[in-house]
């Protein structure tokens, strides 16, 4: 079995009283999408920078690329293999984006083709705006697209699409996609459960610095995600008594009557019943998302902000 793309074993990060990654352990394989996926302060970011040789472990054995973390010839080694895009990507705003990007290939040996880059990233038009100008989705294009001057093996991307509206962070996740493709292993740090479930190949959910779970996006939604429900908006005290004759575990919250629903019998039962009591009512089958595994296993959502409510 070919050896992971990062190993963390037990890995531990103090700052003084406080432990802001406890004792944690995961793999990344080659060529996924592994989400690293918390609200604000919940150690994302920490991690990161550990694995990223920008901070020591206090304890713990990381590995990235096959090199020890605290090892000086393994760091250097790390370095001129990963791409980084940060939380706060910053260029320099007077340069123009081609300038910026060969300023940031120029920190390499061996660099990919900025021009390459450029229509990659769809940035062809915008090659000679300087950066102060550009939009945030667009800076995000910059963004990326430098982490990726060095033609890396493995992508760090810390929060990609955070302030982005929804139009710009879909066209973002196309592009992590298309890196995923084009054979790069992507560490995705994220608060959006939209993000993760749509993009990673395997999550792990981090709550007060400590993995709570690792899986796939199925595999978790199966095991925390509950059950699959149908839910007949102001069906009132009428279709709920209709229903509770058909159905053991019928609720009725608000007037909303909502039944488990295994498989397409209980739908055709519902209707049947409905039907022969003349009872109309709005309907919508509800799935379970990872934002409902993310509740079960932490206790409390993640804003918009990443903050935990």
């Amino acid at each position: 079995m070919p050896e992971a793309t990062i190993t963390v074993e037990h890995l531990v990060k103090k700052y003084g009283d406080l432990t802001a990654v406890d004792d944690i352990s995961f793999e990344v394989q080659s060529g996924e999408i592994f989400a690293f996926l918390g609200p604000n302060g919940a150690g994302k970011t920490t991690t990161v920078e550990i694995l990223e040789c920008l901070r020591p472990p206090t304890s713990g054995e990381v590995r990235v690329l096959g090199q020890s973390v605290t090892d000086r010839k393994g760091v250097e080694q790390i370095k001129k293999r990963v791409g980084i895009l940060p939380q706060e990507f910053a260029a320099l705003d007077r340069l123009t984006v081609e300038e910026n990007l060969k300023l940031f290939a120029a920190m390499y040996d061996k660099s990919a083709s900025v021009s390459q880059l450029i229509d990659m990233f769809g940035l062809r038009d915008k090659t000679k705006v300087r950066f102060t100008n550009l939009s945030g989705g667009l800076k995000q294009r910059v963004g990326i697209a430098a982490s990726l001057v060095n033609n890396p093996d493995l992508v760090f991307l810390d929060e990609p699409t955070t302030g982005l509206d929804p139009e710009i962070r879909r066209a973002t996740w196309q592009i992590i996609n298309d890196l995923r493709k084009r054979g790069k292993t992507i560490f995705l740090t994220t608060h959006y459960m939209d993000e993760a479930q749509e993009l990673a190949n395997r999550i792990a959910i981090i709550v007060k610095g400590k993995i709570a779970t690792i899986g796939t996006p199925e595999e978790l939604i199966a095991k925390f995600g509950g059950e699959k429900l149908i839910v007949f908006k102001n069906g009132g005290d009428s279709l709920f008594g209709t229903l509770h004759r058909f159905f053991d575990n019928v609720s009725n919250v608000n007037g909303d009557v909502t039944i488990p629903y295994t498989d397409v019998r209980d739908l055709q039962v519902a209707l049947s019943a409905m039907t022969e009591r003349g009872i109309r009512a709005e309907m919508e089958i509800k799935t379970p998302r990872l934002d409902d595994v993310f509740l079960k296993l932490a206790g409390f959502r993640i804003t918009e902000g990443g903050e935990a409510r």
